[in-house]
Parts: structure tokens; C-alpha cells; sequence
């Protein structure tokens, strides 16, 4: 009787050994950055960044013309000798163009700030983390590559490309 459960207990154990060694790990790949794209292209923070960085275009661009517009009546003065005025309208060219060349300075540091606090999203992240664990866990898969570190991954099928599903399912929590 013990030999007969003896028996029956190393086929069981055999059995079990033999369905946990033909679980077949199931892989994801997932285009973080296309999902970053994707999710503040919408965002009322990259609406903000870009009106912000129009308006800076705008007023760089006014800057501009004015400072051309004097370096056309230079050039005129110059034709007709006035060298008063050609003088008064180098200092107004040199003070234009350094007050424009800092304004466009400030003005890229501050464009720069805010894509930087928009890319820096901690809450993007926890739900785009979130929702990729969401998918791979309800579909199976066991580990999900992401395809900024190209140098790891050599090829993928796209039949395990979850990116689509992670954009669809962070556009639906939004």
C-alpha cells in the first residue's frame, strides 16, 4: 500500500513538474516614448507650452523686424552722410539686438523648464507603469521590454506590442 502512494506521489509530483516546465514565458514590448507622445499631446500642460512658446515666437519676430527696420534707415542715413544719425542708429541697433539676444535667451530657458517639468511627470509615469502591469498581468505575459533600449531588444513580433493598448487604456482613465 505505501509502494501504491509512494507511486502515485512521484507521478503526481512528475506531472506537475512537467506542466510547470512547459509554462512558456510570454514577453510584451511596449514604445514608451509613443505612449509619452501620445498621452501630452493632449495634455492642458503641452497646450499651455505651446501657446507660451508661439507667444515668445511672436514677440521674438516683432523684435526682429524692428531691429531690421532700423538697420534699413542706417543703411539710408549712411547714403545721405548723416553720420549723427547713423551713429544714434548704431546705438539703437547694438541695445535692440542685445535686449533680443537676451529676451531670446530667458525666454528658451523658460520654454526649457517647463518641457522639462512636463517630461518629468511623476503621475504620467505611475499610471503608465501601472497600466502596462495591468495589461501584461490580465493578458499573461511575464515581461514587458521597452523599446528605448534598442540595444536589448534584437526584434520583436508585433503581435506582442502592447502600445496601442496602453495608449487606449490611459486615454480611457483620462
Amino acid at each position: 500500500m505505501n509502494k501504491k502512494i509512494f507511486t502515485t506521489f512521484i507521478f503526481v509530483f512528475a506531472f506537475t513538474a512537467v506542466l510547470t516546465a512547459q509554462q512558456i514565458t510570454r514577453f510584451a514590448v511596449v514604445d514608451t516614448a509613443v505612449v509619452y507622445q501620445t498621452y501630452f499631446r493632449e495634455s492642458a500642460a503641452v497646450r499651455n507650452y505651446e501657446s507660451t512658446k508661439a507667444e515668445f515666437q511672436t514677440e521674438i519676430m516683432h523684435l526682429t523686424d524692428e531691429l531690421k527696420a532700423l538697420q534699413v534707415k542706417k543703411i539710408e542715413a549712411q547714403k545721405e552722410n548723416d553720420l549723427s544719425k547713423v551713429q544714434r542708429l548704431e546705438g539703437e541697433i547694438t541695445q535692440k539686438a542685445t535686449y533680443l539676444t537676451e529676451y531670446t535667451r530667458a525666454k528658451n530657458i523658460k520654454l526649457n523648464d517647463m518641457k522639462k517639468r512636463i517630461e518629468s511627470s511623476d503621475d504620467f509615469y505611475e499610471l503608465m507603469y501601472t497600466t502596462i502591469a495591468r495589461i501584461a498581468e490580465s493578458e499573461g505575459y511575464s515581461m514587458v521590454l521597452s523599446l528605448q533600449q534598442a540595444d536589448a531588444v534584437l526584434w520583436y513580433s508585433t503581435s506582442v506590442d502592447i502600445t496601442e493598448k496602453v495608449i487606449n487604456e490611459i486615454s480611457a482613465q483620462r
